[in-house]
């Protein structure tokens, strides 16, 4: 692992796969559970061009980069502090020969990009409509949780231009935007192929939505068994903990 300079109020991170590492700022946005999800369910090829689209400080194309899934890593983001740790992480890990982060707007990617540039495109975006929550514009957190710099469809459109035709699009998100997000993703021929829910404990609803998509694939989506998150005792399921890379 190499040395980089840490700024005030940074920390370095163990992602606990392989020594990969991340720096955080406990007063911006920190990666949590559904970033891991999202690496851990997104099926990329081995020799896939991966882009992430709002990777915040790049977590999950470093999770992804540590378990070896694709070939390379790109992550795509709008907030400069972000763009900052994001870059000084990839350096951290050493991967910057083919980990890279560009700031940028995912509105803008047919700027930045050429169509069907990549295999697989994943993105654990904003889960709340603008207009929901307290507002403070120029907050990272309040950025990072509100559709205030990018909209779902922003997302997915930006998806079935960056990917190849068979390229996956992996995505978590909130269960009562699943109507939304379906009807989007079909609109921008990003079939929906396989759905997971996630479920904090026994009886509880779904707070969490894993969902793939291929493009141009044909009609046919497969409902995968439910993930909890805690058992009875309340503690972490062996399932969840295998996401961790723990037994």
């Amino acid at each position: 692992m190499n040395k980089v300079e840490l700024y005030e109020n940074e920390r370095i991170d163990n992602l606990d796969i392989n020594g990969f590492r991340i720096i955080q700022n406990p007063f911006c946005f920190c990666f949590g559970m559904d970033a891991v999800l999202l690496a851990n369910f997104a099926k990329i090829k081995p020799n896939a061009d991966v882009i992430d689209l709002g990777t915040g400080t790049g977590v999950v194309p470093l999770l992804l980069a540590a378990k070896s899934k694709g070939k390379s890593w790109t992550g795509l983001e709008i907030q400069s502090n972000m763009v900052d740790m994001a870059k000084r992480s990839v350096l951290l890990n050493g991967v910057e020969d083919r980990c890279s982060i560009i700031e940028g707007d995912l509105k803008c990617v047919r700027e930045l990009f050429k169509p069907a540039q990549f295999g697989a495109v994943t993105s654990n975006p904003p889960y709340m409509k603008e207009n929901t929550g307290l507002k403070n514009p120029s907050d990272t957190v309040y950025i990072s949780r509100h559709e205030t710099l990018a909209t779902l469809e922003d997302v997915v459109s930006a998806a079935s231009y960056l990917l190849k035709t068979g390229g996956t699009f992996t995505m978590v998100h909130r269960p009562t935007r699943l109507p939304d997000i379906m009807e989007t993703m079909v609109r921008y021929r990003l079939e929906p192929k396989r759905l997971m829910m996630v479920q904090p404990s026994e009886g509880r609803e779904p707070n969490l939505v894993l969902i793939e998509g291929i493009k141009e694939a044909g009609k046919e989506c497969r409902i995968l068994p439910t993930l909890m998150v805690y058992d009875a005792d309340g503690e972490y399921t062996k399932e969840l903990l295998s996401y961790y890379g723990k037994n």
